[in-house]
């Protein structure tokens, strides 16, 4: 059975075989990350078998997943490695004793063990780890690099911040990508100057690392560079700074975000297929139901040739469980309007097993945007079987002859 296969039905003991038994280091490799999601700490097979391969793969990167899956089942599974390797218990107590062993394990001579304290210190939450977390942004193993600063983005404490600036030039892209995300996280006004420095650079993968991880700020000042983005000759720089934008919106109170949608539906309004794709992704992937609203709100005003994938996703939305969702997404057809949505919601409304408030929704936006097609068809909806179909379906009807 595929990796895949074992992970749908949650099969951490098929997953633990392929771990110890694959001759795939990539397999090997991806066994080890999914356990630490399919499985959880009270699983004492999978910690004990995460932390066996952790010391004993011959492959580096196998180890490293096999510490990445112990983090995703929590400290408790982390610890058990620690005490594998220095061979002591890590006794309970006071935060900063316990991170302070921590802390000495990062001096390890084994770099499977410095990602885990590193980790194990990201979610004691005790700010005294900030020092040795600092000093481990310049360890020679990067996975160890990347650790330190993920640990730092959940400490979110401003001293790390002149040494994250110094990983954004590290020689990692990943570990580049990690400490401007835990940047954006801090969120200081020297952390963002940094940022959005990167937005300038001559270098398109820098532009992109800085367009992504401004998502993450804490502040509406990155909206305005974030919108400049838009014009970047780069499609990938482009893309990066929708989704940041929508996490921005979504994340800003209530009161900024008015001016946000203005200032970025005003750019995004002459930008090109590569920024309206993310919206659409954003709208048919996220589990986000803020980022979901967001996206549904802006295609409506952003997009003036829809694709099939556009109009699809945002019929499917009327389904939302979300209100405003569907309602941001009926709004969004109505502007759009034209015969492909005209086309796509006949044949959405026809359907009887879709949902009745959703199909009421499309005979809205059908009164809005429809032609004769439309007004015959919802003229039969007046005797619709769902009494909200019928309802809005007569609304229709006299909003079609206030039109003629």
């Amino acid at each position: 059975m595929s990796l895949y296969h074992l992970a749908r039905d949650g099969d951490a003991e098929g997953i633990r075989e392929l771990l110890l038994e694959s001759d795939s280091t990539a397999v090997r490799v991806r066994s080890a990350k999914l356990l630490g999601e399919v499985a959880d700490e009270e699983d004492t097979e999978s910690v004990e078998t995460l932390v066996s391969v952790s010391v004993t793969d011959d492959e580096d990167e196998v180890r490293a997943a096999a510490v990445e899956g112990l983090d995703q089942l929590g400290s408790k599974a982390v610890e058990q490695l620690l005490v594998k390797i220095t061979g002591s218990k890590i006794q309970e107590g006071a935060d900063w004793a316990t991170a302070k062993k921590f802390a000495n394990a990062l001096s390890s001579e084994v770099p499977e063990l410095r990602m885990a304290a590193a980790s194990a210190l990201g979610k004691l939450g005790e700010t005294s780890a900030v020092p040795a977390l600092v000093d481990a942004l310049t360890d020679e193993n990067p996975n160890v690099r990347i650790r330190a600063c993920a640990a730092l983005s959940q400490l979110d404490h401003p001293k790390a911040v002149p040494a994250l600036i110094e990983r954004l030039s590290d020689p990692n892209g990943e570990v580049r990508m990690e400490a401007a995300v835990t940047l954006a996280s801090i969120g200081t006004d020297q952390a963002l100057a940094a940022l959005l420095d990167m937005l300038d650079d001559s270098n398109t993968a820098i532009r992109r690392i800085a367009a992504s991880s401004l998502g993450e700020a804490g502040s509406v000042s990155a909206v305005q560079p974030l919108a400049d983005a838009l014009a970047d000759p780069s499609s990938a720089v482009r893309s990066a700074a929708v989704f940041s934008i929508i996490e921005l919106l979504s994340n800003a109170p209530t009161q900024q975000s008015h001016q946000i949608r203005d200032t970025v539906v005003s750019e995004l309004q002459n930008s090109d297929s590569a920024t309206v794709q993310p919206l659409v992704e954003i709208l048919d992937e996220s589990t986000q139901t803020r980022q979901q609203r967001n996206a549904a709100w802006f295609l409506g005003r952003v997009v003036d040739e829809p694709t099939d994938k556009t109009i699809g996703v945002l019929v499917d939305a009327l389904e939302s469980d979300d209100n405003s969702t569907a309602q941001f997404a009926a709004t969004s057809l109505s502007e759009i309007g034209g015969e492909p949505v005209e086309d796509e919601l006949l044949d959405f409304v026809d359907d009887e097993s879709n949902d009745e408030e959703a199909r009421a929704k499309a005979v809205y936006v059908l009164g809005q945007i429809g032609g004769q097609r439309s007004a015959d068809k919802i003229q039969q909806l007046t005797e619709d079987d769902s009494k909200q179909v019928r309802k809005r379906a007569f609304a229709a009807v006299s909003k079609f002859r206030g039109r003629q």
